[in-house]
């Protein structure tokens, strides 16, 4: 009888194993990607939405932030991937406000050099050694001088080239009684008239505007590749993001800005699954459900994919179609130690700039090398940019002294071609949402919130049923400030 009783119990529970995960009483949204676009979504639902949806988030590594991350060497941490913000800004500062994170100032770079293999085509002042608050003014007015009469005034042309393109941006920012909720990537362009510079590289949108070649081909083309890890060919509307994020004033969030999704998560009610990777999501009429490498089922009622799909292997069943695009691989070299003045053809390292820059050359190993702390004379922490990854040797020739080298390889933003093709945000015409979507427009953690915060009125819209949201509780759950609505956010990788 016990035996019997043993087989029974033993089919029992390999019914319940085989039979599909039980829908909730209340909806079900399901987040894969707990980074500044999948964080931004609960944080949206939540915002816009009293109904008691349950909201589950996969996140395959061990914290969340996704590119936003930090290293630590010699003990001290730094930003390793998506690290500055600018001090015009809604989403991301507003975040800071909701979760009382502080802000702080990246170490700033005192003088500004472009390396061209043989020597510096251009060079700053350096006020490092004076310390005096009036002598720092006097130089970065004869640095601003100096760049002035070897670019002339196509600086002013890119600035308002710049300008032009922030102020069009910030309609995304408008109520949203008045602010449609966009389908498409293309349509939410159009409405801010942005759609054309994604159609034309950025060197076609700067002869336009008269920018001199020289301007190009020096500061510009560092910028892109600081920024982007490519050159002024990408695509108009990348490129004008890209030079947004060199201006002054930037930020980042003190211990860093993978606070930001951390907080929003928390703040959101989500169940939230870390070290667990969904490698299958299937629409099954009335539900999705997503199978993680834990061996694990979920049924979501919606599905929201916030991470590049360019290099997971997720299979979807049915099959969805979107182009293909390749990621920029920047890779990220963490070194303490001290450069070889020789090297750069000086006689001593203080003649080095703290922030070097390269041209678009093939030759050249590294696109740029930025001093993030100093200790001593001879004792620095340096964070320096490649497209490929820095051999030993290679390194050994670029610095005197290595004493300790950490190297992260991100894949950190599409590679940018125009004209760009971009995916949907409904992958399938029903209830599965894509927010990196957008990132072929831009890739910053402030496009990121911009467009997550559209997909969740999307959702909201197309599942719930809700036609028009109330901007009431947006305003008095992020920030007293009525105009902070009016800022705009570039993120890059510096």
């Amino acid at each position: 009888m016990s035996t019997t009783r043993a087989i029974i119990s033993l089919w029992i529970l390999l019914l319940l194993s085989l039979s599909p995960p039980t829908l909730q009483s209340n909806p079900t949204v399901c987040i894969v990607g707990t980074g500044i676009g999948g964080s931004s979504v609960a944080h949206f639902l939540r915002q816009y939405s009293p109904d008691p949806t349950r909201i589950l988030m996969f996140e395959r590594n061990g914290v969340v932030g996704g590119r936003m991350a930090t290293v630590t060497i010699s003990g001290e941490t730094f930003e390793a991937g998506a690290s500055i913000l600018h001090p015009k800004n809604y989403h991301v500062l507003n975040y800071t406000k909701l979760l009382n994170l502080k802000r702080r100032e990246p170490s700033s770079s005192d003088s500004f050099g472009i390396w061209n293999g043989k020597n510096f085509a251009l060079k700053t002042i350096s006020a490092r050694s004076w310390k005096v608050p009036i002598v720092e003014k006097m130089v970065s007015l004869v640095n601003s001088v100096y760049l002035f009469v070897r670019y002339g005034f196509s600086l002013l042309k890119m600035q308002t080239f710049v300008d032009d393109t922030v102020e069009r941006f910030l309609n995304y920012y408008k109520d949203v009684e008045v602010r449609p909720v966009f389908e498409s990537v293309d349509e939410m362009l159009k409405w801010v008239g942005l759609f054309n510079l994604t159609t034309r590289t950025l060197e076609d949108q700067l002869i336009d505007v008269k920018i001199s070649p020289l301007l190009m081909q020096e500061l510009i083309t560092v910028i892109t590749r600081i920024n982007y890890g490519q050159s002024i060919y990408i695509s108009g509307l990348a490129g004008a993001v890209s030079l947004a994020g060199s201006g002054g004033g930037l930020w980042a969030v003190e211990g860093g800005n993978w606070q930001m999704a951390a907080g929003l998560i928390n703040r959101s009610d989500v169940e939230l699954h870390l070290q667990e990777e969904i490698d299958s999501i299937s629409y099954l009429g009335e539900y999705y459900e997503l199978n993680s490498t834990k061996g694990s089922s979920y049924a979501c009622e919606v599905t929201v994919v916030a991470t590049p799909l360019d290099e997971l292997d997720i299979h979807f069943s049915p099959p969805i179609s979107i182009p293909k695009r390749k990621l920029q691989h920047t890779h990220a070299t963490f070194v303490r130690g001290v450069l070889n003045p020789v090297y750069f053809g000086m006689d001593d390292v203080s003649k080095i700039p703290d922030l070097v820059g390269t041209i678009e050359d093939p030759d050249l190993p590294f696109t740029s090398i930025s001093v993030l702390k100093q200790h001593g004379e001879k004792d620095f922490i340096y964070k320096i940019f490649s497209r490929k990854p820095m051999a030993d040797a290679i390194l050994d020739d670029i610095f005197g002294v290595r004493k300790e080298t950490i190297q992260i390889n991100w894949g950190a933003y599409p590679h940018y071609k125009a004209p760009e093709v971009f995916a949907p945000f409904v992958l399938d015409g029903q209830h599965l949402y894509y927010v990196n979507a957008f990132e072929n427009a831009a890739s910053t953690m402030e496009t990121s919130a911009v467009a997550a915060e559209n997909v969740a009125r999307l959702i909201l819209s197309r599942f719930f049923s809700k036609a028009s949201l109330s901007s009431s509780n947006l305003k008095s759950s992020t920030s007293d400030e009525e105009h902070l609505h009016q800022d705009l956010t570039y993120i890059y990788y510096q």
